[in-house]
């Protein structure tokens, strides 16, 4: 401890001494007069002292107005450098941070442990970091009949994905490319056209706002699969064509989704249930998913092409699409998809069991029961009629009514012919929804509703 006789007063900061502002040099007079304040001439070394720091403090000032313009003209450039400057003011932290490893009990941390997993007991297990095991919600037999079916046709690019309605649970999500290896990592959560899927959107928007049932005749000109929406206006002189809407749904009829989507839905509609399904959103937090987008088209033959399907820039990924299909099938609440049924401690105590929960809700009961007839078309007179019946036309699945919706487009991404598959099933008690992608080149290997109808077959079996 200091002795207290030997403490002094501390000097005052150096710079104060060139402008002679010290207590001592302040002359107070009694007879009155004014006080002059003299400034000393400083000389020798703290003359030159001063003019270094003089001249700093003409550059400081000459800077400023500088940098406010540039901060003003360019808030993004600075808001880099800041940036820079905080990541490599802190690359401790930053490392540190980048090695801790996920949450176990997170959907991300079981992709992430999804190629370790084994089966033990008909359950697939996979071990963490931390000596957590991770119990998925995967059925094996399921996801290995499906996978080994497009392994077996050599399909280009193939992805598959089933949920249980009621719980989100996913039950199978497998992926197979006979010419990327790389791309089945992240088939799920990628982004595809979503073709004719979306007339599903369209047909939710129009019985929701009471403008269609699925009984509703809409009139239209051109070819059922036209591709160009200045053929679909209808004549004032008659000789029209005329579809209901439920069976257009099963054929997938351009023309008459085109038509509902500009002339009886209307824009505004149009983009609220676009938004409603999830799109141009983060809809799954913690879900490594891309997001869902579509673009914004105008009135007209722009809006009709969404409606049909054609528009390109109208993307979805294979999960999401899975997802929606779940929602229409549990009377039109969407649940958060999970992969796991429950995580184990080493310590053998349970955590993160599973619990559904309702994200949304898409539609109402009465919405979805009036889809759920319009889809039923689709395997019963529709676009995928041969999938599902021999050559006789008997149905493979003998009494299983399935509801379902095909899409088919080109796209670039991988580039080739894209074929999708949404079904649930039984349609009226569904206990699983599935979707399918593939993705042909050259050569037509298959098409989705065959992966399909393999996932129900096996399903169903037991």
């Amino acid at each position: 401890m200091q002795d207290l006789k030997h403490l002094s007063r501390k000097k005052q900061f150096s710079a104060f001494r060139f402008f002679g502002f010290y207590r001592s040099n302040r002359k107070i007079k009694d007879s009155g007069e004014r006080t002059v304040l003299r400034l000393p001439i400083p000389v020798g070394k703290r003359r030159e002292q001063l003019k270094h720091i003089l001249l700093f403090l003409a550059v400081v000032l000459a800077l400023t107005p500088v940098c406010a313009l540039v901060y003003q003209k360019s808030p993004h450039m600075v808001r880099a450098v800041t940036l820079w400057l905080h990541s490599h003011s802190t690359p401790d932290i930053k490392a540190a941070e980048a090695a801790k490893p996920p949450a176990s009990g997170s959907f991300e941390s079981a992709v992430r442990l999804f190629d370790t997993a084994v089966v033990n007991d008909g359950q697939l297990t996979a071990r963490s970091a931390g000596g957590d095991t991770l119990h998925y919600t995967i059925k094996d037999d399921l996801q290995k009949r499906v996978h080994d079916f497009m392994a077996q046709k050599q399909v280009p690019f193939g992805v598959f994905v089933a949920i249980e309605p009621s719980t989100g649970r996913i039950l199978a999500m497998t992926s197979y490319s006979s010419v990327d290896p790389q791309w089945p990592q992240s088939a799920f959560f990628d982004l595809y056209p979503m073709a004719s899927l979306f007339k599903i959107i369209i047909a939710s928007a129009a019985l929701e706002n009471k403008k269609i049932t699925p009984q509703t005749v809409v009139e239209f000109r051109g070819a059922p699969y036209s591709e160009n929406p200045r053929y679909w206006d209808i004549s004032p002189r008659g000789n029209n064509n005329r579809m209901d809407v439920g069976y257009a749904m099963g054929k997938s009829i351009n023309p008459v989704y085109g038509r509902v989507a500009n002339n009886i839905v209307g824009k505004a509609s149009v983009m609220e249930y676009v938004h409603k399904f999830g799109f141009n959103q983060a809809l799954f937090p913690g879900v490594p998913v891309k997001a869902s987008k579509t673009s914004d088209p105008q009135p007209g033959h722009a809006l009709m092409l969404m409606g049909a399907g054609l528009d390109h820039e109208v993307k979805i990924s294979p999960l999401h699409a899975a997802v929606i299909m779940g929602a229409i099938a549990n009377q039109g609440r969407m649940m958060v998809p999970t992969l796991t049924d429950k995580v184990v401690s080493a310590a053998g105590t349970e955590k993160d069991g599973h619990k559904p929960r309702e994200l949304r809700r898409l539609v109402s009961p009465e919405t979805a029961a009036s889809l759920t007839q319009m889809l039923s078309n689709t395997v019963t007179r529709g676009t995928s009629r041969r999938a599902f019946h021999d050559r006789r036309g008997r149905p493979m699945l003998a009494g299983i009514d399935i509801a379902a919706k095909t899409g088919s487009i080109d796209g670039i991404s991988p580039k080739g012919h894209y074929s999708w598959f949404a079904a649930y099933a039984p349609a009226h008690e569904p206990r699983i929804a599935l979707v399918a992608l593939v993705i042909n080149q050259d050569r037509w290997k298959i098409k989705s509703a065959q992966v399909g109808e393999q996932a129900l077959e096996e399903f169903f079996r037991h």
